[in-house]
């Protein structure tokens, strides 16, 4: 059995809460230098990008001096660089600190806010701002919460205490209740646990439900309604992408403010932060797996659609 190897650490600091790229070099492949590798393999960053970063001596290796381009290819050599950072527009939001201590930290994410880098969302994300925000650069996310949805996030302070966090939820040891809006629909029989197979095509936007085992549940209750309007306990029992999105979409009841489902719109232009999904993290609840401490944690936040439908809509 091949042991792997051990994984050095960066000689890079972080910037703006970012972590520095990290690269391996594969075991095996045509490549005579690390430069002919970098430059095939990072070819979407444009071309001359790669060759710039050299002679600047941005990339470096394990020992934080910088690599030559001409320097010969190392199969499993590490590398390491800062991406360029794209042009963002701040979230103009808080992120609320509900819970610290020498473990974990947990905050109540604003809408539109991404948990941790990715795509064209890198500094503009919780756990860069937090980094930056609270001078802890070892803070990981235990878990992720997409964009759009607002509410509860845990994120970690030891780097050897994260994997414990992470199995929490992978082994559905943390019991997550959502809150929604949506359309009423008195002809919905609620509650009830939906159960179904949910599948993400690599490439698409939406998930779908298909034929199969089930691999996703939720419990659907009805909180309260109005007239056309209800707001909605979402109980997940599995992690699937868009799970609770799709399982409302389905009863006939999408969520307020979904730009995917029933129908996927066009993008929203950068800085519109108008009409934001009506879903929220409302509690999350686990038993904590280093201090034996029993957590129950709960978002203040409202969903403005249900407090004051007409500042959601824009009217």
């Amino acid at each position: 059995m091949r042991r792997k190897s051990r994984i050095p650490p960066s000689p890079l600091p972080q910037r703006a809460g970012v972590d520095p790229v990290r690269v391996r070099l594969p075991a095996e492949g045509p490549w005579a230098t690390v430069r002919e590798h970098l430059v095939e393999r990072l070819s979407g960053a444009g071309a001359g990008v790669v060759d710039g970063m050299f002679a600047a001596g941005l990339i470096v290796g394990a020992d934080g001096t910088a690599v030559a381009p001409e320097a010969a290819y190392v199969p499993g050599m590490f590398v390491w660089f800062h991406r360029e950072l794209p042009e963002e527009v701040r979230v103009p939001f808080p992120l609320e600190v509900v819970h610290r201590d020498e473990h974990i930290i947990v905050v109540d994410k604003p809408h539109f806010l991404a948990t941790t880098p990715r795509g064209s969302h890198v500094a503009e994300t919780a756990l860069a701002r937090l980094r930056r925000e609270l001078g802890i650069p070892t803070l990981s996310a235990a878990h992720r919460l997409d964009r759009l949805t607002a509410g509860l996030v845990l994120f970690t302070v030891r780097p050897e205490e994260r994997g414990a966090y992470q199995t929490l939820f992978r082994d559905r040891l943390v019991r997550k209740e959502y809150e929604a809006v949506a359309p009423y629909d008195p002809a919905l029989a609620l509650p009830r646990t939906v159960r179904s197979r949910i599948v993400k095509e690599r490439g698409s936007l939406t998930a779908h439900e298909a034929e199969g085992e089930p691999n996703a549940v939720s419990r659907i209750e009805l909180i309260e309604h109005r007239t056309d309007l209800g707001r909605y306990r979402l109980v997940p029992g599995t992690g699937q992408t868009h799970q609770l999105r799709v399982h409302m979409n389905a009863l006939g009841v999408p969520i307020l403010g979904d730009p995917l489902y029933p129908v996927v719109t066009g993008p929203v232009p950068a800085g519109d932060f108008r009409r934001p999904l009506q879903l929220l993290a409302r509690e999350l609840e686990f038993t904590d797996p280093v201090t034996g401490m029993a957590h129950l944690f709960r978002s203040e936040r409202t969903l403005t659609a249900w407090s004051c439908l007409p500042q959601w809509a824009g009217q």
